[in-house]
């Protein structure tokens, strides 16, 4: 199908003001919030399931790659059109469907904020657990594609424990729903196998979410230490003596000294590490945790273990994690993060090859993380005005995650394999299982046109690391000029 055509149709069924496709209008969604960049052919936004039916079998027909895009606050490049092709971003199906209290779910558009469905139950006592550092911009859409967590999913779980179902577009354009909304739906569990495959086997539509009773108490407290192995070993002894936190999060001093840069949060720029802690439950069990957790901190030479005292104090700490990767522009131009997953009682070994990597590479590097799950964010900072700097900065990350595999861990914990952990899959998986993987993705998306070049390795080489960040062509030539065929569509 000509190109010139396909814009007209796409504007048939959407109208002039969803559909983007100059140059100047397509450049905010050639990339997320990973490294990789790669210009769309159009930018569309559907207003209902039809829409991106329609589309879908309109890409189909033109043989033209297509993908989802919620807030674009990816970090691995998942919602980066490799290909070219249609980018179907889902700002506009943005709406809280059905609120059901009674039965603790709602039903929700992939472009509501995840955020947005706390705050439309918290005066009825609910929340959604699922807490991504993004939460006041992220969207469910793209908490389902990546299998989101957050610093909640210690004690709770990540977001496929938080969703009974979902209405999917399938690759060919055929709507199905997988799961629905009970705890258990009989045969298999194709709503698990969705949750987390990236965009390469559908596009969700609507979400059937868990909702839950927010805890009768919280408590926040803030330990610090002297150094992070002393907090790391405090971490491994707290989730071995069985009292498990809501959240167990820790940072190390670079980290301390972004925040406390970019907001004052109240963390001591001097310590070499902390740990933010949220203790849940009944009212009366509360200072039992308390005690004990206090006392595994001090075994492992705490400074201080402190307490805040008001919701606002809470918040304030709790703030300075949530923003610590944004707070990073404080001292560095760019950074890079990493996602690997370890055995919490690696942590020290680890880190401390991560300590290594830094210095091999003379990079800064500062450690954000889910410790009480051993779910580990360093951000390499760097400078990405330079190019040499841009391939350093990868292979550090490749390191760092090769650390995370010899250590019994994995790749991703929530941040998703996307296009930039895609080579890195041969770190811990071998031919046969690349090969069942890919079988799985065929079936529901044989023709590869579903938000291609993700997840897998491609080609020849997908067994093979070090072909990192390999381009493919536009489908679609740079060089059409598609100015003169519609208005331009601002404002949408």
């Amino acid at each position: 199908m000509d190109i010139s055509q396909i814009l007209l149709e796409l504007q048939a069924l959407l109208s002039p003001r969803g559909v983007l496709h100059r140059p100047e209008d397509v450049l905010l969604y050639e990339y997320d919030g990973a490294l990789d960049r790669a210009k769309p052919d159009f930018v569309v936004f559907p207003r209902t399931t039809a829409d991106v039916q329609a589309v879908v079998r309109l890409a189909n027909r033109a043989n033209i790659p297509f993908m989802p895009r919620g807030a674009g606050t990816g970090l691995s490049g998942g919602a980066v059109p490799i290909e070219g092709g249609i980018v179907i971003v889902f700002t506009r199906m943005n709406r809280i469907l059905q609120l059901d209290i009674p039965n603790l779910q709602a039903i929700v558009q992939p472009g509501v904020i995840n955020l947005d469905i706390t705050q439309a139950v918290a005066s009825q006592g609910y929340y959604f657990v699922p807490d991504p550092s993004s939460q006041r911009a992220c969207t469910i859409g793209g908490n389902v594609a990546e299998n989101s967590g957050g610093p909640h999913c210690l004690a709770y779980g990540v977001t496929a424990n938080h969703v009974l179902g979902l209405e999917v577009v399938l690759p060919d354009g055929e709507v199905v729903w997988l799961g629905g909304r009970t705890q258990d739906v009989p045969g298999y569990d194709l709503r698990g196998l969705f949750i987390g495959s990236e965009g390469t086997m559908g596009i969700v539509t609507q979400v059937v979410v868990r909702l839950t009773h927010v805890p009768e108490t919280v408590k926040t407290v803030l330990a610090v230490f002297e150094t992070i192995e002393d907090a790391s070993n405090a971490v491994s002894d707290i989730i071995a003596s069985g009292y498990i936190p809501a959240a167990l999060e820790m940072m190390d001093n670079l980290a301390i000294q972004a925040v406390e840069a970019s907001r004052s949060s109240g963390y001591p720029t001097d310590a070499g590490a902390v740990l933010l802690i949220d203790i849940e439950g009944f009212a009366e069990g509360i200072p039992e945790q308390l005690s004990h957790i206090t006392a595994m901190c001090q075994q492992n030479h705490a400074r201080t273990v402190h307490e805040a005292k008001t919701a606002q104090e809470r918040e304030k700490l709790w703030s300075g994690r949530k923003g610590a990767f944004g707070a990073m522009g404080a001292i560095s131009p760019s950074y890079y993060v990493q996602d690997g997953v370890i055995p919490r009682t690696r942590l020290p070994e680890v880190l401390r090859k991560i300590a290594a990597v830094s210095q091999k590479y003379g990079f800064r590097i500062a450690n954000v993380f889910h410790a009480g799950d051993g779910n580990l964010h360093p951000l390499i900072l760097f400078d990405e005005r330079d190019p040499a700097q841009i391939r350093a900065v990868v292979k550090a990350g490749s390191e760092i995650l090769q650390a995370c595999v010899d250590a019994g861990g994995s790749i991703s914990g929530e941040h998703g394999i996307g296009v930039e952990k895609r080579e890195d899959m041969a770190l811990l998986f071998g031919p046969e299982d690349l090969i069942a993987q890919r079988q799985v993705k065929e079936a529901f998306n044989p023709t590869g046109l579903c938000n291609p070049a993700k997840v897998l390795p491609i080609a020849k080489a997908c067994y093979e690391v070090g072909a990192r960040h390999r381009r493919l062509p536009n489908i679609l030539k740079e060089e059409h000029d598609l100015s003169h065929l519609g208005d331009d569509p601002h404002g949408s």
